[in-house]
Protein backbone atom coordinates (compact mmCIF):
# COMPACT_ATOMS: atom_id res chain seq x y z
CA UNK A 1 0.00 0.00 0.00
CA UNK A 2 1.17 3.34 -0.39
CA UNK A 3 0.10 6.37 1.13
CA UNK A 4 -0.55 10.11 -0.49
CA UNK A 5 -0.46 12.93 1.24
CA UNK A 6 -1.05 16.02 -0.83
CA UNK A 7 -0.15 20.08 0.86
CA UNK A 8 0.42 23.23 -0.47
CA UNK A 9 -2.88 24.72 -1.24
CA UNK A 10 -4.54 27.55 -0.99
CA UNK A 11 -5.60 31.00 -1.84
CA UNK A 12 -3.72 33.47 -4.77
CA UNK A 13 -4.24 35.88 -6.80
CA UNK A 14 -4.28 35.62 -10.12
CA UNK A 15 -0.81 35.53 -11.91
CA UNK A 16 0.22 34.30 -8.92
CA UNK A 17 2.27 30.77 -7.86
CA UNK A 18 1.93 27.75 -5.54
CA UNK A 19 3.87 25.05 -5.47
CA UNK A 20 1.84 21.53 -4.08
CA UNK A 21 3.68 18.89 -2.32
CA UNK A 22 2.34 14.90 -2.50
CA UNK A 23 4.17 13.05 0.04
CA UNK A 24 4.21 9.28 -0.29
CA UNK A 25 5.04 6.75 2.58
CA UNK A 26 4.26 3.00 2.73
CA UNK A 27 6.78 1.57 0.46
CA UNK A 28 9.29 2.57 -1.51
CA UNK A 29 7.74 4.83 -4.13
CA UNK A 30 10.89 4.83 -6.57
CA UNK A 31 9.09 2.32 -8.95
CA UNK A 32 5.74 4.29 -9.03
CA UNK A 33 4.29 6.35 -12.16
CA UNK A 34 2.72 9.90 -10.62
CA UNK A 35 0.18 12.74 -11.88
CA UNK A 36 -2.02 15.06 -10.97
CA UNK A 37 -5.63 15.63 -11.21
CA UNK A 38 -7.96 18.47 -10.17
CA UNK A 39 -11.60 18.45 -10.12
CA UNK A 40 -13.73 22.15 -10.03
CA UNK A 41 -16.95 22.25 -8.60
CA UNK A 42 -19.78 20.33 -10.41
CA UNK A 43 -16.94 18.91 -12.89
CA UNK A 44 -15.52 16.16 -13.78
CA UNK A 45 -12.42 14.94 -12.50
CA UNK A 46 -9.35 15.90 -15.37
CA UNK A 47 -6.16 15.05 -15.54
CA UNK A 48 -3.56 17.93 -15.28
CA UNK A 49 -0.14 16.24 -15.46
CA UNK A 50 1.87 13.21 -15.21
CA UNK A 51 5.23 11.88 -14.84
CA UNK A 52 7.28 8.33 -15.20
CA UNK A 53 8.74 6.94 -12.49
CA UNK A 54 12.26 7.60 -13.86
CA UNK A 55 10.92 11.49 -14.12
CA UNK A 56 11.76 11.53 -17.67
CA UNK A 57 9.01 11.76 -19.00
CA UNK A 58 6.39 14.05 -18.43
CA UNK A 59 3.12 15.13 -19.92
CA UNK A 60 0.61 17.87 -19.39
CA UNK A 61 -2.87 19.45 -20.06
CA UNK A 62 -2.83 22.00 -22.69
CA UNK A 63 -4.70 24.11 -20.26
CA UNK A 64 -1.76 24.08 -17.78
CA UNK A 65 1.18 23.34 -20.55
CA UNK A 66 3.71 25.98 -20.38
CA UNK A 67 2.43 27.08 -16.54
CA UNK A 68 2.81 23.78 -14.47
CA UNK A 69 5.88 21.90 -14.24
CA UNK A 70 5.53 18.11 -12.23
CA UNK A 71 8.93 16.58 -10.40
CA UNK A 72 9.84 14.65 -8.35
CA UNK A 73 11.95 14.04 -5.39
CA UNK A 74 13.03 10.14 -5.07
CA UNK A 75 14.99 10.48 -1.68
CA UNK A 76 11.89 12.50 -0.36
CA UNK A 77 9.30 10.01 -1.58
CA UNK A 78 7.86 13.89 -2.83
CA UNK A 79 6.21 14.63 -6.21
CA UNK A 80 5.90 17.92 -6.95
CA UNK A 81 3.20 20.61 -8.82
CA UNK A 82 5.20 24.12 -9.72
CA UNK A 83 1.96 26.17 -11.07
CA UNK A 84 2.61 29.89 -12.31
CA UNK A 85 0.77 32.52 -13.45
CA UNK A 86 -2.56 30.63 -12.20
CA UNK A 87 -5.90 31.90 -13.41
CA UNK A 88 -9.42 31.36 -11.55
CA UNK A 89 -10.22 28.90 -13.92
CA UNK A 90 -7.37 26.91 -12.23
CA UNK A 91 -9.33 26.69 -9.33
CA UNK A 92 -10.28 22.98 -7.86
CA UNK A 93 -8.89 20.55 -5.37
CA UNK A 94 -5.99 18.93 -6.50
CA UNK A 95 -5.46 15.34 -6.18
CA UNK A 96 -1.90 13.42 -7.11
CA UNK A 97 -2.21 9.84 -7.80
CA UNK A 98 0.41 7.18 -8.05
CA UNK A 99 0.62 3.58 -9.99
CA UNK A 100 3.22 0.96 -9.76
CA UNK A 101 5.14 0.87 -13.42
CA UNK A 102 7.34 -1.66 -14.68
CA UNK A 103 8.33 1.04 -17.07
CA UNK A 104 10.55 3.75 -16.60
CA UNK A 105 9.18 6.09 -19.28
CA UNK A 106 5.99 5.66 -18.84
CA UNK A 107 3.35 7.93 -17.27
CA UNK A 108 -0.39 7.60 -17.36
CA UNK A 109 -3.42 10.24 -18.10
CA UNK A 110 -6.92 8.10 -17.48
CA UNK A 111 -7.28 8.59 -13.55
CA UNK A 112 -8.86 5.05 -14.08
CA UNK A 113 -4.81 3.97 -14.73
CA UNK A 114 -3.85 4.78 -11.45
CA UNK A 115 -4.30 2.93 -7.75
CA UNK A 116 -3.53 5.29 -5.32
CA UNK A 117 -5.02 7.91 -4.74
CA UNK A 118 -4.30 11.34 -2.49
CA UNK A 119 -6.96 13.54 0.29
CA UNK A 120 -6.66 16.31 -2.08
CA UNK A 121 -5.42 20.06 -1.61
CA UNK A 122 -7.73 22.96 -2.33
CA UNK A 123 -6.55 25.61 -4.90
CA UNK A 124 -8.40 28.99 -5.15
CA UNK A 125 -7.39 31.48 -7.59
CA UNK A 126 -8.99 34.99 -7.24
CA UNK A 127 -9.14 37.47 -9.89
Amino acid sequence: QVQLVESGGGLVQAGGSLRLSCAASGRTFSRYATGWFRQAPGKEREFVAATSWSGGSTYYADSVKGRFTISRDVAKNTVYLQMNTLKPEDTAVYYCAAVLSYLSGKYYIAHSDYDYWGQGTQVTVSS
